[in-house]
């Protein structure tokens, strides 16, 4: 049997996602930036969160993480960011990995976002868990790090296979869209995925998860050939009001 992965809606535009493997019954939650919303969402499924699997230390990823813990759930995060993460039962970092039943996530360190951000790649299950870094049509601002460190993270993503599923942290697709489009107006794929993204979200519904087939088609972040090239669309991208 396959992992189920359910999105979960929390604060204002964050995912966060539960993990359930069938045949073991365990339960991870990744980035819940607040409890109660994850905790509602297993427990309609009846599953409990056994594990939280935690990508960087900002609050809107980790506010959940106190509240899952008591209620018996280990935290996992990077060890690079420790000291930001008072609630990490263990640490990981690149080459690392971490389990739910018999599938075995990958640790992928991808700084930019902040300076210890990790990934979690699912290869069995065909899915990598990115937080902020990789986005829907975008990735996310450089707070910690540099563009550098960021394009070489958009071209290790860019290596998985076209089917890989991409589930990041926020709902942001539609404005990186309109920005996307800005930097290619004749991509055709991108106009057309535009048109969906615009459809589903006048309709309430989320953009995400996509594929890195679609993104490898569509952003502009992955599809950058080299770290100048990444530099200049993050910038513009950080001055875009559209």
């Amino acid at each position: 049997m396959t992992l189920a992965i359910v999105r979960v809606p929390v604060l204002t535009d964050n995912y966060a996602w539960l993990i359930h493997d069938p045949v073991s019954g365990e339960t991870v939650a990744v980035d819940p930036g607040e409890a109660a919303p994850v905790q509602a969402a297993a427990a309609e499924r009846g599953w409990t969160i056994d594990q939280v699997w935690t990508t960087h230390w900002h609050p809107d990823h980790i506010g959940g993480n106190a509240a899952l813990q008591a209620a018996g759930a280990r935290i996992t995060g990077p060890a690079a960011e420790a000291a930001k993460i008072p609630t990490l039962d263990s640490t990981v970092g690149e080459g690392d990995t971490v389990r739910i039943g018999t599938e075995v996530a990958h640790v992928w360190h991808v700084p930019g976002h902040t300076a210890g951000h990790i990934a979690f790649h699912l290869a069995g299950a065909d899915a990598i868990f990115t937080g902020d870094t990789l986005f829907a049509l975008g990735c996310g601002r450089l707070f910690e790090g540099t563009p550098a460190e960021m394009f070489a993270n958009m071209q290790r993503y860019a290596t998985l296979p076209d089917t890989t599923q991409v589930y990041c942290g926020h709902e942001y697709t539609q404005s990186n869209g309109r920005f996307a489009l800005t930097v290619e107006p004749d991509n055709a794929a991108l106009a057309m995925r535009m048109t969906a993204v615009d459809a589903a979200r006048a309709a309430g519904e989320a953009t995400v998860p996509t594929t890195i087939a679609l993104e490898r088609a569509t952003n502009p972040f992955l599809r950058a050939t080299d770290a100048g090239e990444f530099a200049k669309l993050r910038e513009s991208k950080d001055n875009f009001r559209g």
